[in-house]
């Protein structure tokens, strides 16, 4: 797992939700519990249920978050002429143009481009320049990508 890379943004955005869980949710549900259990008998209150259930998730999430913290590589900043990172590029496909973003796995967003360096298309760009062509294998079957720019 320590070789997974992360961008700066994507770092941060980790680190904004792990304070959340720990500050913000972790109060939520404590509160949550408490005027559960001021109800009274636990064993049918689904109130009290949820709340411990949402508690083991809540948890289970501040370990996860907290480990890929601290084993993650922040990457700051792309290259210039090759495809890496936090590149932005356009790239042409069956006469279509498209603009890709390569992002760390929790910036992913299709919709709007971002795809992640560990994706296959992401994987195939990577070390990439302006005018080469790359070859992914998609569900659709094998599609060709020419990276018309590069930023």
């Amino acid at each position: 797992m320590s070789d997974q890379i992360i961008s700066k943004d994507g770092y941060e955005k980790l680190q904004e939700e792990y304070e959340d869980l720990t500050k913000n949710k972790r109060r939520e549900i404590a509160d949550r519990i408490q005027k559960a259990k001021d109800m009274g008998d636990l064993s049918e209150n689904a109130e009290y249920s949820e709340a411990k259930d949402a508690q083991a998730l809540n948890e289970g999430r501040i370990i996860e978050v907290g480990n890929l913290l601290k084993t993650l590589t922040v990457v700051d900043g792309c290259k210039k002429n090759e495809v890496s990172l936090g590149s932005k590029l356009t790239v042409k496909s069956d006469g279509k143009e498209k603009i890709f973003e390569i992002v760390s796995f929790n910036e992913v967003d299709p919709a709007e481009g971002k795809i992640s360096n560990e994706s296959p298309i992401g994987r195939a760009f990577l070390g990439k320049s302006k005018g080469d062509t790359v070859e992914v294998e998609t569900p659709r079957g094998l599609t060709k990508y020419k990276i018309t720019k590069l930023a």
